[in-house]
């Protein structure tokens, strides 16, 4: 995944490019707003900061929206509710306020380039909708159904969201800031402790434990047995 960061403080892009870095992803920095519309081609999420220099980030993200509906994600100080409306309103796909923990960050941007997918025709199309079949177990994110063995399991809303969440990533492992983020919208201080209750209940209702992997000191992947 490529990101077009726009942040002004050298300091700020200085320790977040390479946390970005290490999670798998690419960057292009720019430290104003002018001429971001030339810079938007193979970017995958815009992280737009509002303090620029040379220009409003709710200007900036007028114009990124005249030409593209690549997903961009407000990274700001402004923390005012007015302001997080505003920067909704304007166009972007989410909004955090700094300071933030990195691991949220990181998940905020897979979630808002999920969502903003787009088609051929340039149209947005909701992501990660198709059924995941894995062994004899099949999540239908669209139905908002699981079945085991062609048995339907009656999930929670919560349940369901963080097993929809591990079998869209296709194998891959989900960090527990990533699944608190997308699932709860936010992390507290037993958020972990809520995590793995959820996923204990998961393996249970699921019957089959070994599908829900856990990555010691990471999070969560879900995978078949011969995987």
């Amino acid at each position: 995944m490529h990101i077009l960061l726009i942040e002004d403080d050298d300091r700020v892009a200085a320790a977040l490019r390479p946390a970005l870095h290490r999670n798998g992803m690419t960057t292009t920095r720019l430290d104003h707003g002018r001429g971001v519309v030339d810079h938007l081609d193979g970017v995958d999420v815009v992280l737009l900061d509002l303090g620029l220099p040379d220009a409003d980030g709710l200007d900036v993200c007028r114009q990124i929206r005249e030409v593209s509906q690549v997903p961009v994600l407000m990274v700001t100080a402004r923390g005012e509710v007015s302001d997080r409306i505003a920067g909704l309103h304007t166009g972007a796909d989410d909004y955090l306020v700094k300071p933030y923990d990195i691991g949220e960050l990181v998940a905020r941007v897979h979630a808002v380039q999920r969502r903003r997918k787009v088609g051929e025709d340039g149209v947005p199309v909701p992501a990660g909708v198709a059924p995941v079949t894995v062994g004899d177990v099949r999540v239908d994110p669209e139905r908002h159904e699981v079945t085991v063995a062609g048995e339907q399991v009656v999930l929670t809303r919560k349940e369901f969201q963080v097993l929809a969440l591990l079998a869209r990533a296709d194998g891959a492992v989900c960090t527990r800031a990533q699944i608190v983020a997308e699932v709860w919208g936010r992390g507290w201080a037993g958020a972990n402790r809520t995590l793995d209750v959820h996923v204990a209940t998961l393996r249970t209702k699921l019957g089959r434990s070994e599908l829900i992997r856990t990555v010691r000191g990471v999070g969560y992947r879900f995978a078949a047995t011969e995987d």
